[in-house]
């Protein structure tokens, strides 16, 4: 794809919007980059654009601008359905996403991975995967480094393992992965589609361009998984937990537990008829989700040549991510866990099932138009009582309040969330930070969330030292 002597539009300034706009530079194009956000709100990105020479359209969108582009390539958190797009559209002008864009320039082998939840956690054990298996990769997409980054190197890995998010996948024209992963579809970022059923279209989308020399590693525990990929072209590899595997299982994986019950088993079953079997004794995979990401991130490494011993010692390092069920501290046998990159309701409930011990639960943000009613009977049997703060308080604590046995407590601060939640808990509970909404009501991302969450446990501990001093 030729962009030299192009008037490129480059809609949205961060991280993406920074690297596209140096890759088109590069390439010769003339570049714009437009966003709603005023020069302080984009913080250290305007100094880059300087840097780069690149025009600049802050606080506002030019329809012209548009309208007078040869091509506008959108940033993910850009929705592709603002009306300065639409208009570019109807005037035949070409649209295409960050990651379309950078998936035209790279000819290795791309695997790409999509879900609800747990993409990033499947994305980094499937890089370390093959990494272990003596394989140059490059890790990246919704992760870290943008793929553009990559197609601007010119291709220096053996193999490419992307995240892709479902708003990367709503402007993907020709993009075919390799090797494409589905973990999970559920109720998430209502507040950007018109409704479920659209959301679960655009994750199906990872898997449209794909043919019979293809891939596509699928959970078929479920059924929304299964509804959008009745009719791939590809080879399709699925994973089970052993009750929900079918009777003969030709190829994929089945989840099951050693002969102790205390940890999980993956076999990888091939068309052969031979097993591959890793063990997870060794792995800091809390929760039944992480198990499935487990055995997807096992199944895609050993479609493209991951060997025995690489994924087993992947598996064996792997001390899970921030932020995602993390451990953090104990406190007069008070242990907190952080997950706040919990955003939506199905991820809540997910590490409530990560614990059989009772849990003081913090949640709240931003609502995403998830359906709390959801969470009734998992706060019924997991939750000793509830902590909410931000936007989306009063309506969590309206559906929720009643079912929980310690009543539902509203706090104005992270602060106050974390010492209110210690007062509620007694030796051996677990203090839970699980939003299920977004953070950005309060914080620039889920991480600051997390790490906000640290800095009052911190407090807490100073406090609670000089007490027992």
């Amino acid at each position: 794809m030729d962009l030299a002597k192009k008037n490129i539009l480059i809609v949205g300034l961060g991280l993406s919007g920074i690297a596209t706009a140096r890759f088109a530079k590069k390439n010769g194009a003339s570049v714009t980059v437009t966003d709603i956000a005023d020069e302080k709100e984009l913080g250290s990105y305007v100094p880059m654009a300087h840097k780069l020479g690149i025009n600049m359209e802050l606080g506002d969108h030019n329809i012209e601008t548009f309208e007078h582009a040869d091509l506008i390539v959108i940033s993910p958190g850009v929705p592709h359905t603002i009306l300065p797009i639409k208009k570019a559209l109807a005037k035949g002008i070409q649209v295409l996403g960050e990651f379309e864009l950078a998936a035209r320039y790279i000819r290795e082998p791309v695997l790409a991975i999509s879900g609800t939840n747990g993409k990033t956690t499947t994305t980094t054990l499937l890089g370390k995967m093959l990494e272990n298996s003596g394989l140059k990769v490059f890790v990246g997409g919704n992760i870290g480094n943008p793929l553009i980054d990559y197609a601007d190197k010119r291709g220096t890995a053996d193999i490419v393992v992307a995240e892709v998010s479902s708003f990367q996948l709503d402007t993907i024209d020709t993009f075919r992965p390799h090797v494409g992963v589905l973990l999970n579809i559920s109720a998430d970022h209502l507040d950007r589609y018109p409704d479920f059923k659209a959301y679960a279209r655009s994750k199906g989308r990872l898997f449209q361009n794909q043919q019979q020399s293809d891939t596509a590693v699928l959970n078929g525990s479920d059924p929304i998984v299964g509804s959008v990929t009745r009719d791939l072209k590809a080879r399709k590899l699925t994973f089970y937990h052993q009750e929900n595997a079918q009777a003969e299982i030709r190829e994929g994986a089945i989840i099951s537990w050693g002969n102790s019950g205390t940890f999980p088993i993956i076999t990888i079953h091939t068309k052969e008829k031979t097993k591959k079997s890793f063990d997870l004794s060794a792995a800091n995979l809390r929760g039944r989700h992480n198990i499935e990401n487990a055995a997807a991130a096992s199944l895609a490494a050993m479609a493209v040549g991951g060997s025995l011993e690489g994924v087993q010692s992947a598996l064996n390092d792997f001390k899970g991510l921030p932020h995602r069920i993390e451990y953090i501290s104990i406190i007069n046998g008070v242990l907190f866990f952080d997950d706040s990159k919990a955003t939506n309701v199905d991820a809540v409930i997910k590490a409530l099932e990560a614990f059989s011990e009772p849990i003081v639960l913090i949640m709240g943000g931003r609502d995403k138009g998830g359906d709390f009613h959801k969470l009734e009977e998992p706060v019924r049997q997991h939750i000793k009582k509830l902590i909410i703060m931000g936007e989306a308080k009063d309506k969590i604590k309206s559906v929720l309040e009643d079912v929980c046995r310690g009543g539902a407590q509203i706090v104005s601060a992270m602060e106050d969330a974390v010492f209110s939640a210690y007062h509620a808990a007694s030796p051996g509970d677990i203090v839970l930070l699980s939003p299920g909404c977004s953070s950005f009501d309060m914080y620039s991302s889920y991480a600051e969330r997390g790490e906000d969450f640290c800095r009052a446990i911190g407090q807490l501990k100073k406090i609670r030292q000089k007490v027992t001093s």
